[in-house]
């Protein structure tokens, strides 16, 4: 049974953060990790990632990188890349942000750093994370960046829903966020999933609908 809405779960797009997960080049259609759905989301996502930049609202791409001895793959690919399976490896083009997720940028992903912990920063508002599992807030720097930005409301996109978008979903309801899915911008997404979600307190929208309902300019935004 669904709780009645409620004021605490009403998003807050004024104070909200744009999270991509896992959007990288090996999880597009023919590659070595190929995700079905998410090529096909690509466009979806970049019209968040514009429509937040372009407001000033914080953006966060979170990443996985693969090392090649297995030591930081989960444990049911671990076998597998240790094989010499080779997906979203440190310092390859598959484990590159997607093509446009970065705008014109020519950004590479600063691997050495993200293994570190550390957060690579693409402009004022973006930033690269890596994660070492599925959840977005696993041992990384998630939660205490979003808090210094004063951040209440999360923005997900991504790959693919069943593993690391709702897994990072329910990492942020535990951490009381405000919850929005831009259900055409996320892979893996199904009717279940939708309804479990919607239970949960979180929003969904079409990334069209989101950029609509987004304020004009970001508070402090120049």
């Amino acid at each position: 049974m669904s709780a009645p809405e409620s004021r605490f779960l009403t998003p807050q797009l004024d104070s909200s953060a744009l999270v991509s997960i896992d959007v990288q080049s090996d999880v597009l259609d023919g590659q070595a990790l190929e995700i079905p759905g998410t090529s096909a989301a690509l466009p979806a996502m970049h019209t968040l990632v514009a429509a937040f930049r372009e407001r000033g609202l914080p953006i966060v791409h979170v990443a996985r990188l693969y090392r090649s001895d297995g030591s930081n793959v989960d444990l049911c690919r671990r076998e597998a890349v240790m094989n010499g399976w080779r997906a979203l490896a440190p310092g390859s083009a598959g484990a590159e942000l997607a093509a446009g997720l970065l705008g014109e940028r020519a950004v590479a992903l600063d691997t050495e750093r993200l293994l570190r912990g550390e957060v690579q920063r693409i402009d004022e508002q973006e930033v690269v994370m890596y994660k070492p599992r599925w959840g977005a807030f696993f041992q990384t720097p998630l939660q205490a960046h979003l808090e210094g930005l004063g951040v209440s409301t999360l923005v997900f996109c991504g790959a693919n829903f069943p593993n690391c978008p709702r897994t990072s979903i329910y990492e942020a309801s535990e951490r009381d966020f405000r919850i929005v899915v831009a259900t055409d911008a996320i892979s893996g997404l199904y009717e279940r999933g939708r309804a479990e979600l919607a239970n949960i307190g979180v929003s969904l929208l079409s990334a069209a609908e989101l950029v609509a309902q987004l304020p004009e300019l970001a508070a402090g935004a120049r």
